[in-house]
């Protein structure tokens, strides 16, 4: 596909795109701010299960100015405790698939990073933020409680007494200090989040493939680990990744000088 096509219609849930090694998903509720129903988390659900070979990262965005604001609450209204239980689980399940897909998975935020959209920016590895972004969690102003796995990634990122206040009393936090508590990794000029997101995902896919599933499925392994557990998962991980073909031609080409060292920009 070209770097201009996209496979998806004016109607679709999310707009799919491919460039070069890079795959990017759009969530395309612009006129819900990007609202998430069940037919935009069955639709990224679908896109992670099936992503191709020649995938090396993935863009999560927004159409329209904003990443998400959150659940689509439309959908809570006739909902049971039966039903309500099995929907939390379908969330944890797509965004599980995020968490651990094969490939890095970036999230360019802007505008409202609200709720449940919240959530599902926790799910990428790497999230890149422009100004006009803002991070909330009005469940509790709604009567509710998180259900897309905020409980488990957010206080892993920015503490769990902070996300208890903003449950609590509706803090909002803007883009600046997202950046300096957790939030996100990046902070951009304006409307440079997806720029960002592109040129990290173009990067990332130039590693070797065995490195990226190290730090993308071992490592968080390794930090929630014992130390002595660790260090050994560590130990086995490293010795799998130098043994890799791969890594031995980067070890050559190196060697040979054939790339640059690491400098400061």
């Amino acid at each position: 596909m070209t770097q201009a096509a996209a496979t998806a219609t004016a109607a679709s849930l999310l707009q799919i795109e491919t460039r070069g090694r890079l795959l990017l998903v759009g969530l395309n509720r612009p006129a819900k701010r990007n609202a998430l129903n069940d037919g935009i988390i069955l639709e990224i659900e679908q896109v992670f299960q099936a992503l191709p070979s020649d995938i090396g990262a993935v863009v999560i965005h927004g159409i329209g100015g904003h990443f998400s604001a959150g659940l689509d609450l439309s959908e809570l209204q006739e909902r049971d405790a039966t039903a309500g239980l099995m929907h939390s689980r379908m969330w944890h399940r797509v965004f599980d698939l995020i968490q651990q897909a094969r490939v890095p998975v970036i999230a360019a935020l802007q505008g409202a990073v609200i709720g449940g959209g919240l959530e599902l920016a926790c799910a990428a590895h790497i999230r890149v933020a422009d100004p006009s972004a803002y991070y909330a969690l009005p469940e509790g102003s709604r009567g509710i409680f998180v259900g897309g796995g905020a409980s488990m990634r957010l206080p892993r990122l920015i503490g769990v007494h902070r996300m208890a206040d903003m449950m609590l009393t509706g803090r909002v936090y803007k883009s600046e200090e997202g950046v300096a508590l957790g939030f996100a990794q990046y902070l951009t000029d304006a409307d440079g989040a997806l720029t960002k997101a592109l040129e990290l995902a173009e990067r990332v896919a130039q590693n070797a493939p065995l490195t990226n599933f190290a730090v993308l499925q071992a490592l968080p392994l390794i930090a929630e680990a014992s130390p002595q557990t660790g260090l050994m998962l560590e130990s086995l991980m490293a010795s799998v990744a130098q043994s890799d073909q791969e890594a031995k031609n980067r070890i050559r080409d190196f060697l040979e000088r054939k790339v640059g060292k690491v400098k400061s920009e």
